[in-house]
């Protein structure tokens, strides 16, 4: 990790202030909790006044980190530690304003003075406003800003983006970023045989047959040239074509830059410099309801910004406002298809951002005739961190990896879907595993992995586990070493083609199986997640929302997670952001066309 320098002092000379001259100038540290791990907030200090800050941290890209930048900036500008939290981002911006308050002591600040620089300094607008458009966009997150593209792309002449979150990109910045296409390109030079009809069959399968065959062959048709269109905004993909937990083959492509945010960052500046004057973005504003006319006709949005009415006019409205998987009370009282028998309460945690995923566009298109399908099937992960959900430190993702259970064996085979290896972990003790891999995930503990983050970093936080041997490892995870070298042992018959299949299924289909065999191992225990809602507002393959008449909502369109009817009942790993950037463009364009 480097210092990540957020605030040059040349701005300072022209900012208001409420500093207090007994400051004494210099650097100054402070060792603060942050949302994935503590932090280091540095703090320059010049003629008495906050010229600087940066941070070490591990916060998540495109969201903590975003947060700490634009927070920090705000901080000097104001000369005031009193400013409101990023919406979304809370716990690290909490944690930033915490490390510079303690900076702030450390360079000479009283208690009244700290009582000076908390003093809030943001007021918010509360007079009503109205903002026309061309299409107005519900959700800033990554079928947002894809659809917003597409838009613009399209003919529309102004797009105007609602986000409830303080920042774009939504849960898909902290998504493992896997985007599933067959790619006869990247594919044929690893050697791996794939065909659309491979992918459309697997989804079907994978989604328990229940999928919406016209949304499965439009996604995995056009999944290619989605990734192609990406390219065409800046996107970069790695050449190697990996695969994705529960992804039921091997196409699962990844950006350069960590995580999803490789895709969301590059949308982002697409929309903030060659459309710059023709996108409007409403940050940490609510959206409250969709606005129609005498017939039905979508005519705009209704939002409430920090007290603000807001009125958005727009010939046409794109619904992208994700799931409801952090909505534990409604994912309560749907949870009747694939895990009915498990009680999803606030003791199962969630891989998205809170705020993000609450359902909320589900309720406004519900009110205007919108047909919901699918609400019951909800899909876990198998990566959870106990006692958050979040997706942390070593990835189930990928290959050469076991999960072993508390007693040190194998009980599943780990190439499954996901809904089959979370019924797996659910029937061990205490409901949880030791995921467990070694040096072929990390040859190299300083290297980032695609989340951006380093063995090192991993270790230093204490989740992950590690050991030079098999037996030392056992008895670092207190599990009896026999059982764990069998499990291994186990795996290594498959992946080095002594046998087709183990005695638990696994087969050795990917091009980067391989049997393990050296040190260092490490082991992680994780968790079910609940992951992805697979429910939602019913659409056409133009991404037209249905209504409960059968007929298209004139000027309502939707894709992401808010939409039902692609995945079934359980959605392969990598196809979520394949819906979202290839329905997402869709959405866009189908608005852009309506609007005209």
């Amino acid at each position: 990790m480097q210092f990540r320098n957020l605030i040059a002092a040349a701005v300072i000379s022209s900012l208001a202030s409420v500093a207090s001259a007994a400051l004494k100038d210099g650097s100054y540290q402070a060792q603060v909790i942050g949302h994935n791990a503590p932090m280091t907030v540095k703090v320059t200090i010049e003629h008495g006044k906050i010229a600087a800050i940066s941070t070490k941290d591990l916060e998540s890209f495109g969201v903590g980190k975003t947060a700490l930048q634009v927070k920090s900036e705000e901080i000097i500008k104001r000369q005031s530690i009193g400013i409101d939290a990023m919406s979304g981002a809370t716990l690290s911006s909490f944690a930033l304003i915490q490390g510079v308050e303690e900076c702030l002591k450390a360079a000479g600040a009283t208690e009244a003075d700290i009582e000076k620089w908390s003093k809030q300094t943001v007021k918010h607008p509360v007079t009503p406003l109205t903002v026309t458009g061309d299409v107005a966009i519900i959700g800033g997150g990554g079928t947002g800003l894809a659809a917003a593209v597409s838009a613009l792309e399209n003919g529309a002449g102004k797009v105007v983006i609602i986000e409830k979150l303080g920042y774009l990109g939504g849960s898909t910045n902290v998504s493992g970023g896997a985007l599933n296409a067959v790619d006869d390109k990247r594919q044929k030079t690893q050697g791996i045989t794939d065909s659309i009809e491979t992918f459309y069959n697997a989804t079907m399968k994978g989604g328990h047959n229940v999928g919406d065959p016209a949304l499965v062959r439009y996604l995995t048709e056009n999944a290619y040239p989605t990734v192609e269109w990406m390219e065409k905004q800046g996107v970069v993909f790695r050449d190697k074509i990996g695969a994705a937990t529960g992804s039921l083959g091997q196409r699962s492509h990844y950006g350069v830059k960590p995580a999803g945010n490789a895709y969301t960052s590059v949308f982002e500046h697409v929309l903030k410099t060659k459309y710059k004057d023709r996108v409007e973005f409403l940050m940490e504003c609510p959206a409250e309801a969709i606005l129609t006319d005498a017939s039905g006709k979508v005519t705009g949005v209704k939002a409430l910004r920090h007290g603000q009415p807001i009125t958005v006019k727009a010939q046409s409205v794109v619904l992208a406002t994700g799931g409801f998987g952090a909505n534990v009370k409604f994912r309560q009282e749907v949870n009747t298809g694939v895990w009915k028998e498990v009680v999803l309460d606030k003791s199962i945690g969630t891989t998205n951002i809170n705020k993000a995923a609450q359902g909320d566009g589900l309720v406004m298109a519900k009110k205007i005739g919108a047909q919901l399908i699918g609400l019951s099937d909800i899909q876990l992960h198998p990566n959870g961190t106990p006692g958050t959900g979040l997706m942390q430190d070593i990835a189930t993702s990928g290959r050469n990896r076991i999960f072993v259970n508390l007693e040190g064996n194998r009980f599943v085979n780990e190439g499954a879907a996901r809904d089959t290896l979370c019924k797996a972990i659910f029937k061990q003790p205490k409901g949880t595993y030791w995921l467990v891999m070694n040096k072929l995930r990390y040859p190299d503990i300083n290297t980032p992995d695609r989340m951006g983050v380093t063995m090192k970093d991993m270790l230093a936080l204490g989740r992950v586990k590690t050991a030079a041997t098999l037996d030392e490892l056992a008895k670092v995870i207190n599990v009896p070493a026999d059982n764990l070298k069998a499990a291994v042992a186990e795996y290594n018959k498959a992946a080095s083609h002594q046998v087709e299949k183990d005695k638990f299924g696994f087969a050795a289909t990917n091009t980067d199986d391989a049997p393990m065999t050296e040190g260092p191992w490490y082991a992680c225990l994780k968790v079910p997640t609940v992951h992805h809602t697979m429910g939602g507002v019913k659409i056409n393959t133009k991404a037209e929302v249905i209504g409960t008449d059968g007929k298209p909502i004139q000027g309502l369109f939707a894709a992401g997670e808010v939409t039902g009817g692609i995945h079934g009942a359980n959605r392969l790993g990598g196809n979520a952001i394949a819906d979202v950037y290839t329905f997402g463009r869709q959405a866009g364009a189908s608005a852009a066309k309506f609007a005209k």
